[in-house]
């Protein structure tokens, strides 16, 4: 019995291993189906979330790509439009230097016409840019608003240009004749005054008084900037054109050689800008645009002083270029040793210390003086047009001449360079008050006793 007893346990722990072997297979096999139904999901969700990344880097990528690309196209753009920008002022600038070129060849009188076309569109641009600025307050309110300041402006072109020719006329004894007009300019002018400050005051608006004084005010210092420093420029033309030609050169040349250094050097000796309404301009543009320019105009003038054309003086009116003769002035001839002068009390260093080995031309140590005052003094003119400017909110005054803007953004230096011409011209050259034909025009205005007086004093000066 116990033998059956064994042999029934045995079976039945065979019979119970074979059964957990089975349940042990069973759950591997699921285990492993489970298993590998995770792996396969992990590998999916895995394969999804690469998907997803490289999708996501694509896009990137994609992103990138067009952002670089904008970029390149806008840097492009930019490149190409500052060519083109480059292109169209010297374009512009060959055509102004041509043009300048033809009318300083036609004559006197058509340099006299450019210089009053300038005036007349320079006061245009700058009453344009308040009137536009406060066009709201001016429209429909305020009454010839805009007839008065031209009526100041023509007012001044009157007396100074009459002035002009009024001192033509009395340098030339040929047009004597006309001397009996030429004492008309100032009960002329006078007039004209009068009616200008009646309209002027008649049209005052009990609203607005504060707007329109101020507006007289920009009205008559537009007028100093523009007549006041031009006031002689004509007489600078007639006495020779070399007198009018080489101080405009020499403030283009300052421009150009300012422009180079300051993109060559700009800021790498110094971060402070030059002229806080101007910070483009750098002090090494400053500094270099002086240097260029001294020694553009040594050699400038020079050249320049070869030509009759340019040095000889006149007191014609013609229309037509003739060839002018004149006996040359000693301060465009080529001189050894300067003789010494009061004016120009440097003129015995150079000689004593024998700095004159070389031919020079008197003009050439004038010139040195215009160029320092060129490069100096004349580029605040450019910075009085900057904050006027940037006051109103402009870019430009016009857009007349492309690429540079308007007629004062190329004048802007040039009229306080004129006025400077003119004071030299009379203080260390010589006098356009005093002439011959001017003192037989002040003879003639003499009565016969005062003329016979005068004739014997002359008489006595010259025996003693």
């Amino acid at each position: 019995m116990e033998e059956k007893d064994s042999v029934h346990a045995n079976e039945a722990a065979t019979t119970a291993e074979s059964i957990n072997g089975n349940d042990r297979e069973t759950l591997l096999n699921k285990c492993s189906d489970s298993d590998s139904d995770s792996v396969s999901d992990s590998s999916d969700s895995v394969r999804r979330s690469i998907s997803g990344n490289n999708s996501n880097n694509a896009s990137i990528l994609k992103k990138q790509e067009s952002s670089t690309s904008s970029n390149n196209v806008n840097v492009n753009n930019k490149n190409e439009k500052k060519m083109n920008k480059i292109v169209t002022r010297v374009i512009s600038w060959i055509i102004m230097l041509s043009s300048f070129g033809l009318i300083l060849y036609a004559g006197h009188i058509y340099m006299c016409l450019l210089v009053a076309l300038c005036q007349l569109l320079t006061f245009r641009e700058l009453v344009r840019v308040r009137y536009n600025a406060f066009f709201h307050v001016i429209h429909e309110r305020i009454p010839l608003f805009r007839t008065t300041q031209w009526m100041w402006f023509f007012l001044g072109v009157f007396y100074t240009h009459s002035g002009f020719i009024s001192d033509v006329i009395k340098n030339n004894t040929s047009l004597h004749y006309l001397i009996q007009y030429a004492q008309l300019r100032h009960p002329i002018a006078f007039c004209l005054y009068s009616v200008t400050f009646v309209t002027t005051i008649a049209t005052l608006q009990a609203g607005h008084i504060r707007f329109q004084i101020n507006q007289l005010c920009w009205t008559i210092l537009v007028c100093c900037l523009i007549l006041g420093q031009t006031m002689y420029i004509m007489h600078n033309i007639y006495n020779g054109l070399i007198w009018f030609t080489f101080p405009i050169l020499l403030v283009v040349s300052n421009d150009s050689f300012a422009y180079i250094a300051g993109m060559a050097f700009g800021k790498r000796f110094t971060k402070r800008p030059l002229f806080n309404l101007s910070p483009n301009k750098t002090w090494e543009g400053f500094i270099g645009g002086w240097i260029g320019t001294v020694i553009f105009g040594w050699y400038a003038s020079r050249f320049l002083s070869q030509y009759s054309w340019m040095t000889c003086p006149t007191n014609h009116f013609t229309f037509t270029p003739t060839k002018l003769t004149c006996d040359i002035d000693p301060i465009f001839s080529k001189a050894i040793c300067l003789e010494p002068s009061k004016a120009w009390p440097f003129y015995n260093f150079l000689c004593e210390y024998k700095l004159s080995k070389k031919t020079i031309i008197p003009f050439q140590i004038h010139a040195i003086v215009f160029s320092f005052f060129a490069s100096l003094v004349a580029p605040f003119g450019g910075f009085l047009a900057s904050a006027i400017k940037r006051a109103y909110g402009v870019k430009d005054f016009d857009s007349i001449i492309p690429g540079h803007g308007g007629i004062m953004d190329r004048v802007d230096c040039q009229f306080v360079m004129a006025l400077y011409v003119s004071v030299h011209f009379n203080t260390f050259v010589r006098s356009h008050t005093v002439s011959i034909p001017k003192m037989i025009y002040m003879f003639n205005l003499l009565s016969k006793e005062q003329q016979l007086e005068f004739a014997e004093k002359i008489k006595h000066m010259i025996i003693d």
